[in-house]
């Protein structure tokens, strides 16, 4: 497996690779953990070459404290990316991605300023231009992303189909911890003690499935049961719960078919969002 860390380098490798086949892509910001191995394994079960992106992206940070917060170990990222069947690891530096001066970002309105773009303003803004110049360096391929982050997929499909670039975006599901704990980079910042007042995010999804499965079809007393549970776990600082649409995002006046559940709290200072599907009748 070869480490690149230029536009060139890259273009140099897949140059060579793509008479192989197709190409998956991996983006990441790093601190690899095993949802990012599942994604990686699932391109390489479908794709010869396998490129996993590391790139800590500034513009998805509104907090200068938090992105210096952000783990980074690439020796260790790239021991995973290998072993899971990476061909090629892209870990540039922030001048290869935004050659100074930045006059071009991107903005997804609509689907991108709602739940998570409001939370977290100028969030989305981030994520689709680092996306966009990272399909242009790779070129044509199948992108894979974890569902965890439900609304940055519905952003990045968003992108991918409106500026037609040749992307195919591949949704893969969340990993869990033994407890039901989703995956992250962040869950390593939790104590012990919001370690475990963290797997109120997925009670609360568990519970408002539940209800929904059951045939309760009002969306509010759906996101009222998510935001109780959440309530009742001493540490956790409720950002949001919600009930939406699957394509749209948009809370449905009743629930008559599959509805995606979301949420998003503060445990331990740390922020972290979880999300699941829920159908009447199970």
């Amino acid at each position: 497996m070869q480490i690149l860390t230029t536009a060139s380098e890259l273009s140099a490798a897949l140059g060579a690779c793509r008479n192989k086949g197709d190409v998956g892509l991996v983006p990441t910001m790093g601190a690899l953990h095993d949802g990012h191995r599942s994604l990686i394994l699932q391109a390489a079960r479908e794709n010869p070459t396998v490129v996993v992106s590391i790139f800590v992206n500034p513009l998805q940070f509104g907090d200068e404290a938090d992105l210096a917060l952000y783990p980074r170990d690439l020796e260790g990222d790239a021991r995973i990316a290998q072993s899971a069947g990476a061909s090629l690891v892209f870990a540039p530096a922030v001048e290869e991605i935004y050659p100074p001066p930045l006059r071009t970002t991107l903005h997804v309105a609509g689907i991108g300023e709602i739940l998570e773009g409001v939370s977290r303003p100028g969030h989305f803004d981030g994520v689709a231009t680092v996306l966009a110049r990272l399909f242009g360096l790779v070129g044509p391929a199948t992108a894979y992303f974890g569902e965890k982050d439900f609304q940055q997929v519905a952003v990045v499909r968003t992108v991918v189909r409106e500026l037609r670039l040749p992307i195919a975006v591949r949704a893969c599901p969340t990993v869990r911890a033994a407890d039901g704990l989703a995956l992250s980079s962040r869950n390593g910042r939790l104590g012990p003690e919001g370690r475990r007042a963290a797997t109120a995010l997925h009670r609360a999804l568990s519970a408002g499935a539940a209800l929904v499965a059951a045939g309760e079809g009002d969306t509010a007393a759906v996101a009222e049961a998510l935001g109780r549970v959440l309530a009742d776990e001493p540490g956790v600082e409720t950002d949001y719960v919600a009930v939406v649409d699957p394509e749209s995002l948009v809370p449905p006046t009743v629930i008559a078919g599959p509805v995606r559940l979301l949420v998003a709290a503060r445990v331990d200072g740390v922020r972290l969002i979880d999300n699941c599907l829920a159908r009447p009748g199970g």
